[in-house]
């Protein structure tokens, strides 16, 4: 069932009766490592901050500043045309915000008492009435973007989490998603103040079948008293440990 907004508690408390809000990221998180993520959502130690990435967060604004224009005309953006995909970009009154980081869509799942939050970065709409899950991303290198590599994972739990959290919403969701993935060219022979991008729309067949099986084991992550193991090849785990016993010596 859909939830109204509430006040974001920071920290699990396993005696509090409210609801426990808990973004698509932190579920991210916990399949990288529950480590992390206990000490994250329960006691309250979160990873290091990293630097923004200020040229993929302009080209996720221009992008959708794009798809705008052709949202608020009801026409087809040139991309679509292109790969013969028959869709428009989705309107609705909530759309700015299920794309605001800090609103959302958001459901609540009873059997956990966790809300489910997350925010996609677009929406279309199929000849059939189905919904779309749409993500950008942005890189540069001199390959064919793909999603074939082992750390890509996460982007496809990302949109599954979206078809997920659309679904329990109500809403008609196509089994198939889009990433529209920008790659910066490298073949120029100067940079001339300005970087050209090639477009690429990659579709992807969700499956959000793992998500609810993940939410029970996630709750009873945050309920245990004691922390749970590491992953063997977080990064962060591995410096600690590592920290920790040249301390000891």
């Amino acid at each position: 069932m859909p939830v109204g907004p509430r006040r974001q508690k920071i920290l699990f408390n396993p005696q509090e009766v409210e609801p426990f809000r808990l973004s698509r990221s932190k579920i991210e998180l916990f399949r990288r490592c529950p480590l992390c993520f206990y000490l994250d959502r329960r006691l309250g130690i979160s990873l290091p901050p990293t630097p923004p990435y200020n040229l993929n967060i302009a080209v996720d604004h221009l992008l959708k500043k794009e798809f705008d224009l052709h949202r608020a005309k009801n026409t087809v953006h040139p991309l679509l045309k292109s790969y013969r995909l028959n869709a428009l970009p989705f309107r609705h009154r909530d759309l700015d915000k299920w794309r605001d980081n800090f609103r959302g869509i958001e459901y609540y799942h009873q059997p956990t008492n966790l809300i489910i939050t997350g925010a996609p970065d677009d929406l279309w709409i199929n000849s059939r009435g189905e919904l779309l899950v749409v993500d950008y991303k942005a890189t540069s290198k001199s390959e064919e973007v793909t999603l074939d590599a082992p750390w890509q994972r996460s982007y496809k739990n990302q949109l599954e989490i979206y078809q997920w959290l659309f679904r329990r919403n109500g809403f008609l969701v196509a089994k198939t998603g889009y990433f529209v993935y920008v790659n910066g060219r490298r073949d120029k022979e100067a940079f001339d103040g300005k970087l050209e991008f090639d477009i690429k729309l990659i579709p992807y067949l969700g499956d959000d079948s793992w998500i609810e099986p993940a939410l029970f084991e996630i709750k009873q992550c945050l309920l245990a008293d004691s922390p749970p193991r590491a992953d063997s090849q977080c990064s962060y785990c591995c410096y600690r440990q590592t920290v920790n016993r040249t301390l000891k010596k």
